[in-house]
């Protein structure tokens, strides 16, 4: 039995379709769930007054972050259930790695994440946070996989 469920969520529909199987398991499971949400500002800036831009970058991730996950504790209130929330940072770090510590330290039971299941060139022009879970998490793992668009022939 999952008794805690962690889903990192980005305010994409992809993260909201884990967000969604994650509420149907914890209503099951009776499990509480954490929504995560990691501030990621690995840019490459320079030039005189690159520390103040980057400063209110830094401002600017970690107030969209709080919104995207207010309004995720909102769809879970609305289905009848609660979670609490974390926001972390990551500066120059990997999403994926923040995940799978996070998910040790609650400790979860379940780490619940949508993705685009994107492959080959694709994958490695975009990354994968989820692919970097899937190899190195100790924790179960649920992907949530998102249906593309149909491919141009």
């Amino acid at each position: 039995m999952y008794k805690k469920i962690l889903v990192p969520v980005d305010g994409s529909e992809t993260s909201l379709l884990g967000l969604s199987e994650a509420m149907r398991l914890a209503k099951d499971q009776k499990a509480a769930l954490r929504l995560l949400h990691v501030v990621h500002d690995f840019l490459v800036a320079g030039g005189q007054g690159a520390a103040v831009y980057m400063s209110q970058l830094r401002q600017d991730l970690r107030e969209r972050g709080e919104e995207i996950l207010k309004h995720a504790a909102d769809i879970v209130r609305q289905e009848g259930l609660e979670a609490d929330t974390r926001l972390i940072e990551t500066p120059g770090g990997s999403v994926g790695e923040m995940i799978t510590e996070a998910a040790e330290a609650w400790p979860a039971d379940l780490i619940v994440i949508g993705t685009h299941g994107r492959r080959g060139i694709r994958r490695l022009v975009m990354g994968s946070d989820a692919e970097y879970v899937v190899r190195t998490t100790p924790v179960p793992l649920l992907l949530v996989r998102c249906k593309e668009a149909p491919r141009k022939k």
